[in-house]
């Protein structure tokens, strides 16, 4: 069985079988040991043989972000889950070291943009900065730039992840820097409705682009039964359809910044109704929507487990 899966489907279907029920035995009587995790790589490997060649799963974008990213996610979230820990710590250091020394704001945001943000809260116009330029040149040059941003934070994590986590973490201080400044001018609410519309999607988008670095980084530490270089592949390939996948994510948020962030003088039912489906939008397709699909999965390998 250590050959590839053939490519014929009576033989194909023979093997898969086969294994389903070697796979069966051995998570009975075997289910921490490795023969366990090799029957079961064999036999992810020959049901995704036979499911891309299923013709009502002939189109392989919505294959992508249907089946393979979600699963991908799954297979990852430990990692996804430490980095967004890391991320929220280091966002409240940020947020307590700016209330208790002004001038750390300064340090972290730049003189000029606190300056012009002080104005605009002088003026009642604190979130003055969306609203320059044309809305969709906005759109365009903050979605591009947040790819780049995020392409960036991944191709770091080549060294075990570390510089990855720490851009992550001067980030995270940033933002914490970022409200506090408006909850102390007294307009944090406001903030949290308006600018989180976008900040919600972006933000946790780049969280997952670290994650995804650390995934290649530390990928050879942990081979299992693959050779360093095989796992360091793998965790490459994983770690690129991830960044890969969260495109139209930051595609997403960019247009809410360009479009919908500039309008701060909406109901704030409106924007809490955004920020809202926002957020249950990252905990479903993150988190929710991968379980299952992986449950299913597995159930669909051993149905006398279901």
């Amino acid at each position: 069985m250590q050959q590839d899966p053939s490519r014929e489907a009576d033989e194909m279907a023979k093997d898969f079988t086969q294994l389903v029920d070697d796979l069966a035995y051995a998570k009975t009587f075997y289910r921490t040991s490795k023969v366990t995790q090799f029957l079961n790589s064999q036999s992810a490997k020959i049901y995704l043989d036979i499911y891309k060649n299923r013709k009502e799963e002939s189109n392989r974008l919505v294959k992508f972000w249907k089946y393979d990213l979600p699963l991908t996610i799954r297979k990852h979230h430990r990692v996804i889950l430490f980095t967004f820990i890391i991320f929220c710590v280091f966002f409240a250091v940020g947020f307590f070291s700016s209330s208790h020394d002004e001038s750390f704001v300064r340090e972290v945001l730049g003189d000029d943009y606190v300056s012009m943000t002080e104005k605009n809260i002088e003026e009642g116009n604190p979130f003055g900065v969306y609203k320059s330029g044309n809305s969709f040149w906005m759109w365009i040059g903050i979605m591009i730039n947040n790819i780049m941003v995020s392409l960036t934070y991944f191709v770091k994590g080549i060294f075990l992840g570390v510089l990855s986590v720490t851009s992550m973490v001067l980030e995270a201080m940033r933002l914490g820097a970022f409200e506090q400044f408006f909850f102390g001018k007294g307009v944090g609410l406001q903030s949290v409705l308006i600018v989180s519309i976008h900040g919600v999607l972006e933000i946790f988008s780049i969280i997952v682009s670290s994650a995804a670095g650390v995934v290649m980084g530390t990928s050879y530490l942990f081979p299992g039964t693959m050779t360093r270089l095989k796992a360091f592949k793998r965790g490459t390939k994983d770690g690129v359809k991830i960044v890969i996948g969260l495109i139209p994510f930051f595609a997403i948020a960019a247009f809410f910044e360009g479009f919908v962030t500039r309008h701060s003088e909406m109901p704030k039912w409106l924007s809490g109704f955004l920020l809202l489906t926002s957020v249950s939008f990252i905990l479903w397709y993150f988190v929710i929507y991968p379980i299952r699909l992986q449950k299913n999965y597995f159930t669909s390998l051993n149905p006398q487990e279901a």
